[in-house]
């Protein structure tokens, strides 16, 4: 009796375990809203006219629940924290007219372009071209690399340097005053990019895998209502992540 009644406690402490473990598992990971919809808590602006007219007006302000780009002064407002393996879920709009505007994931060194875009790759926005990459002093490997770059002999990362890699589909896009949701996906050194749930990119090899996430102000006014942060569970050696039959 006494053995039956010990192997039930030992069945009973592994049972209780395992289950434990799979609670763990299926545990989803805690979405981050970077932008809150009150203020920019959590982030910084980098403006470099700034620097000599500390009055001029703001580039990035919150209204009405939403966070608004104003295209001028140009600069960045990027995120005080750094982040790696995760998934960025955006929701942006040009309210007005058409055109510029991205997000930069795996930011650094300020100014490290021009003198104002920091070491980062950017996911551009621009009216008609949402899901290109362009390489700002890092960089990344696409498939049909010379299709979508152009030459090999002027790829680059640097000023005077074919920088833009294009994205794979035209027409994403909604039209001008809708809202359009672009969804990032960085894990280790891959980015993959969505646009209305329309894959527009895919990269790897990225020379960065973490950084800070900024936003830019690049001529044009754009509303966000959504920058939401999820993180993805590291990836750890000899694994391999599979994008939706899409893998490096």
């Amino acid at each position: 009796m006494t053995n039956s009644n010990t192997m039930k406690r030992i069945l009973f402490f592994f049972g209780t375990i395992v289950i434990l473990v799979a609670c763990k598992q299926v545990q989803k990971p805690q979405t981050i809203h970077l932008f809150n919809g009150i203020d920019l808590s959590g982030w910084h602006v980098d403006v470099p006219d700034a620097d000599t007219s500390p009055g001029i007006e703001k580039s990035f302000v919150v209204n009405d629940s939403l966070l608004i780009s104003m295209g001028e002064p140009r600069g960045h407002l990027i995120t005080d924290s750094v982040f790696s393996n995760y998934r960025l879920d955006v929701e942006y709009r040009f309210a007005s007219e058409p055109g510029n505007c991205g997000i930069l994931v795996h930011a650094s060194t300020p100014r490290a372009l021009y003198q104002m875009f920091p070491k980062s790759l950017e996911i551009q926005m621009q009216s008609g071209d949402a899901g290109d990459f362009w390489c700002i002093v890092e960089d990344i490997t696409v498939p049909d690399m010379a299709e979508r770059r152009g030459a090999e002999e002027s790829w680059g990362i640097v000023e005077g340097k074919n920088r833009r890699i294009v994205n794979l589909t035209g027409g994403s896009e909604k039209p001008l005053g809708e809202w359009n949701a672009m969804k990032i996906e960085c894990v280790a050194d891959t980015v993959k990019v969505w646009v209305n749930n329309d894959l527009v990119n895919y990269g790897y090899n990225c020379t960065a895998s973490k950084g800070q996430i900024a936003v830019q102000a690049e001529g044009a006014k754009v509303e966000f209502r959504k920058i939401d942060l999820t993180p993805i569970e590291k990836i750890t050696p000899g694994s391999e992540y599979v994008f939706e039959g899409l893998s490096k």
